[in-house]
């Protein structure tokens, strides 16, 4: 982790911190922190909005030593008092369960002048840098059933709006090689619409109701939300079955839909013995948190999404995503209304454009399952793609493949 500026202060809420001083003050009043609990800070400030991992910020603040998360864990807490979060209600640093921390506050940068007073940040404009090109707004809004669901809106023009998945989570997964390429592509001449489902990411976790209509009611909040009323869908693995409920009930909000690695029928209504036993085994797994004690588990179901075309960091990043996304009893939940799911009575009575791309090896959802959405959805066009993954990665050929067949499917 870098230590930044050497002279750089940082201001936020009524609070000025100043490293090279050592130094917190609150309305011109020194507040006493431990060394260790100074450095926690600093840590966090600097990279004021981001995750940052657990095991990163004890390498920045015992870089010589071993220690446990607990030691962390009293670190965070005393920030936490000395920040005044219970008195005032204003929260400055968020906990990522089981991934680490973020400092939510808005932070002011000072850099020092010539004269060593600090001034603001230097202005951004012309910056070459990916997302200050395309900058992403996250908002929130509340479903019918007062579930919180976090949305984000990407660039300009025309809507696309990307269903959520299990594993989704709008800040963590902003800069990550399994998800960016979506964002840098598909933005080029469209508004993409992201958001976080019920149970996942930045949405609300404490919830009761994680089903499949509740997944297409969450669809509905969402876009409304973000006043579209007419745009395009892609859903992808079993948001596939959750924009073809919408586009059913809603055709005439919906223009285009685009359907990736989907499938109609979950393992419950698949008629394989086998692989309905396969998938309820993995949910016994999962229950009994497996994967806290056996990190084979997370490699494992990595290897299932992204088998092919993989760097060492997309690997990481995929475990790490598992962890940081969604709650083990959330994931039992997740994979329990997947395996229910059943849309294919619905596919004779989708009227919009449709297109369906599946990968031919894929280990999540059959490539059975997309030939099935292909042939029984009127009109749809169905494109396989040669690959083993159920995530599309940015160096694969077949992601080439998807990224021009959309562009050119949007056109019409």
């Amino acid at each position: 982790m870098s230590s930044g500026p050497a002279n750089v202060a940082y201001e936020f809420g009524p609070f000025r911190l100043e490293p090279r001083e050592h130094r917190l003050v609150r309305e011109g009043c020194a507040i006493p922190l431990t060394g260790k609990a100074f450095a926690t800070l600093c840590a966090l400030v600097e990279h004021h909005g981001a995750l940052v991992p657990k095991q990163e910020l004890m390498d920045a603040v015992w870089p010589d030593s071993v220690v446990e998360e607990n030691s962390l864990d009293r670190n965070i807490s005393a920030l936490r008092k000395a920040l005044g979060e219970q008195a005032s209600g204003e929260a400055f640093i968020e906990t990522v369960p089981r991934a680490g921390y973020r400092f939510v506050a808005a932070v002011r940068e000072l850099t020092p002048k010539g004269n060593g007073a600090h001034a603001g940040p230097p202005p951004t404009e012309g910056s070459t840098d990916a997302h200050d090109a395309i900058r992403q707004e996250i908002r929130f809004c509340v479903t019918a059933d007062k579930v919180r669901l976090a949305y984000s809106k990407i660039g300009s023009g025309y809507p696309l709006v990307r269903v959520a998945n299990c594993f989704n989570h709008l800040d963590f997964e902003w800069e990550s090689p399994i998800w960016q390429h979506y964002v840098r592509d598909l933005a080029k001449g469209h508004s993409i619409v992201r958001y976080d489902g019920r149970g996942n990411g930045i949405s609300e976790w404490n919830v009761e109701d994680i089903s499949f209509d509740a997944w297409v009611n969450d669809l509905g909040t969402v876009v409304d939300a973000a006043g579209l009323s007419k745009f395009a869908i892609l859903g992808m693995s079993q948001g596939a079955s959750v924009a073809i409920a919408y586009a059913v009930r809603h055709p005439e909000r919906v223009s285009h839909l685009i359907l990736c690695g989907g499938y109609s029928r979950g393992v419950n209504h698949r008629e394989k013995p086998d692989a309905k036993a396969a998938r309820h085994a993995l949910e016994t797994l999962v229950e009994v948190n497996w994967g806290k004690s056996n990190p084979a588990y997370f490699q494992m179901v990595t290897n299932m999404y992204i088998p092919e075309h993989t760097t060492p960091h997309d690997q990481q990043f995929f475990q790490d995503l598992q962890g940081v996304s969604v709650s083990t009893p959330n994931l039992v939940k997740f994979m329990r209304a997947c395996d229910a799911i059943n849309v294919r009575p619905l596919l004779p009575s989708v009227s919009v454009p449709t297109i369906v791309f599946h990968s031919d090896r894929d280990r999540i959802a059959p490539c059975e399952e997309g030939r099935i959405l292909a042939a029984e959805i009127p009109g749809a066009k169905f494109v396989p793609l040669s690959s083993a993954n159920h995530l599309l990665l940015a160096e694969e050929p077949a992601w080439k493949v998807f990224r021009d067949e959309v562009e050119e499917f949007l056109r019409v």
